[in-house]
């Protein structure tokens, strides 16, 4: 089964190539699409076609950014020198030394680097390459580990925010009865006062006819106060979030969806809150999901 993946991580592998030391970085950080930034040192360009070719396969989200530099060893030395190429530049500073006596000479180091100075070492694309993919596959798997690693501690989070709303939803659920029961009482106490003049001797109104509209204006405000098809959709979605996490691999955007749909059920539940109870209840879920949202910007 797919584990879940942030979309931050971090890898690096050093290791000796035919031409020197190569040291290959990945690290990564939320974002909306695959965003791929390879940052390959002149020596080794040649490789970037395909390193950027295996993130394009096995990432779809994240602003990733891949390092790769080189530094010489005794492997990269020069082994020899070309006399007339050297001859050349020295000739040449010392011409530019007696016309700017001011200039500072060219150091050993500085020599060497100059293109067609030193014979390199003698090694071929295909083992250079080999070498530095070999290298960016265990930065790689690393770099993975560390994703899954944070994808699964953020996989426990929505469980106990999953784990709360249920809790929030259950909660409410079991109190509605009593604070219908409460809300009825109150209503129809206020509708009678507000209707007693109906009863007076000049109206045509009966006592049963007084009584019969305040039971169905009890009815409709207990209708339309009536909160359990939001918290059944709740409950829904919150299965769903699970399952969704069950199953794994590339999640971020379902859930997403999943989230906003927990949110407008509670503010749907926020918008029914007749009692206290019901507002508290409403904004507790909405902390929870406001959690999880936050969060889940950093799945893949």
């Amino acid at each position: 089964m797919p584990m879940i993946a942030s979309m931050t991580g971090y890898g690096v592998a050093t290791g000796k190539t035919p031409v020197g030391v190569a040291t290959v970085e990945c690290r990564s950080v939320n974002s909306r699409f695959l965003d791929l930034n390879l940052r390959v040192c002149e020596e080794l360009r040649f490789v970037e076609p395909l390193l950027r070719e295996a993130l394009q396969k096995r990432l779809t989200r994240g602003k990733v950014e891949v390092r790769v530099t080189l530094r010489a060893d005794e492997a990269s030395a020069p082994t020899a020198l070309h006399d007339d190429v050297l001859s050349r530049i020295l000739a040449l500073q010392t011409t530019i030394l007696k016309a700017a006596p001011d200039a500072k000479p060219l150091s050993v180091a500085e020599i060497l680097a100059l293109p067609g100075v030193a014979a390199q070492p003698e090694a071929s694309e295909d083992e250079v390459r080999a070498a530095v993919v070999e290298l960016f596959e265990r930065a790689f798997a690393d770099f993975l580990a560390a994703r899954t690693r944070e994808g699964e501690s953020l996989k426990h989070v929505f469980l106990k925010n999953c784990e709360n709303i249920l809790e929030i939803v259950g909660d409410v659920e079991k109190r509605m009865p009593e604070i219908h029961e409460h809300l009825r009482t109150k209503l129809q106490e206020r509708l009678e006062t507000a209707l007693s003049e109906a009863l007076t001797e000049k109206s045509t109104l009966s006592r049963e006819e007084v009584s019969d509209r305040i039971r169905q204006e009890v009815t409709l405000y207990a209708l339309r106060m009536d909160v359990s098809e939001e918290i059944n959709r709740l409950r829904t979605h919150v299965r769903e979030v699970r399952a969704t996490l069950d199953k794994g691999g590339v999640v971020g955007r379902r859930l997403d969806f999943m989230t906003q749909e927990m949110n407008r059920e509670a503010n749907t539940l926020g918008s029914k809150a007749a009692a206290i109870e019901m507002t508290q209840a409403s904004i507790a879920l909405k902390l929870n999901i406001d959690q999880m949202r936050e969060q889940l910007q950093n799945l893949e």
